[in-house]
């Protein structure tokens, strides 16, 4: 068992006994609705103002609901399509409202949050066919570029789009501790099999909830593809103490070995569901930082590469 008092330093301590005071780690155990009610309960405890440079409108993209994020000053380029984690039983429009509002001021891009559909009232591919609608449509625009982002569920979500779809106009994809397909329910446990915030126990009962039972088929899992070719510039972060973290690292192998460009980076010291903890913690708001930059720089790279080169005309 690692030693997460060495590993995590008093912020991210701070951070996880909030967490638990809200959602204790029970609560996957308990009743859906009352899984919901804490777990709204815990986004409203963190959430933060929007930044002054921000406004949102709520409008359909795809026929799926959607929330737009306008910042005053918007770069030209690329919007940024996410996906909310939640194990694709929890969150939708508000609970990653403040996250999706700072990533489009901090990347000065307009975003656009799907609110996909939710297990178990909805099971496996509905979420995926709800993304693929919203890619689709957003595409369809025709001028739009787009750089797919999600995290945890969200973007497991972004990168099965990113295979479904392989567009010249994504720019790329930021996936954040997200869950691709290792087998930490039935293979060799993983080192942080037990870490805070997220054990592979709670993966293995809420991947049971999106497939009704069973493990689900290989094409829900970014991992489990018979191809990586083709797939747009793709940065991953993982969180160190999580179950999930070995499986950015293989993703990114698997995309660099099919000749495409992919850098997975481990965040020391942080946890599954850290983006909540960015304005607690150094360390997450410092990664959070770094995503953002991650994000606007493949929309800055698929800007420069869509115009006509200078020196052709």
């Amino acid at each position: 068992m690692p030693d997460y008092a060495r590993l995590l330093d008093p912020e991210i301590r701070a951070f996880i006994a909030k967490t638990d005071r809200l959602y204790d780690p029970d609560t996957a155990t308990r009743p859906l609705a009352e899984q919901r009610r804490a777990y709204d309960r815990l986004c409203a405890a963190f959430r933060r103002p929007y930044p002054d440079a921000v406004t949102a409108t709520d409008a359909p993209l795809g026929g799926v609901p959607c929330r737009h994020y306008h910042p005053d000053k918007a770069r030209p380029g690329a919007t940024i399509l996410y996906f909310h984690g939640g194990g694709y039983v929890l969150g939708g429009l508000d609970s990653h409202d403040d996250i999706c509002a700072e990533l489009s001021a901090l990347t000065g891009r307009a975003l656009i949050a799907v609110d996909y559909r939710l297990a178990p009232e909805h099971l496996h591919p509905a979420e995926r066919d709800d993304a693929l609608a919203a890619l689709d449509a957003l595409l369809a625009r025709g001028g739009d570029r787009v750089v797919l982002a999600g995290d945890s569920a969200g973007g497991t979500l972004a990168a099965l789009a990113a295979a479904a779809r392989p567009s010249p106009r994504i720019d790329g994809q930021v996936l954040i501790y997200p869950a691709l397909g290792t087998e930490y329910s039935i293979g060799p446990a993983p080192l942080h099999a037990e870490a805070p915030m997220l054990t592979s126990a709670d993966m293995a009962f809420y991947e049971g909830i999106r497939f009704g039972g069973g493990p689900g088929p290989d094409t829900a899992w970014p991992l489990r593809a018979d191809r990586f070719t083709g797939l747009p510039p793709t940065v991953i972060f993982t969180a160190e103490c999580d179950p999930l973290a070995g499986d950015g690292p293989a993703y990114a192998a698997r995309i660099t070995g099919a000749g495409g460009r992919a850098q997975s980076i481990e965040e020391p010291g942080l946890v599954h569901g850290y983006l909540r903890a960015r304005h607690m913690s150094a360390r997450a708001g410092a990664s959070f930082a770094a995503i953002a930059a991650a994000i606007a720089a493949l929309a800055d790279a698929g800007e420069v590469a869509k115009r006509p080169d200078d020196g052709a005309r």
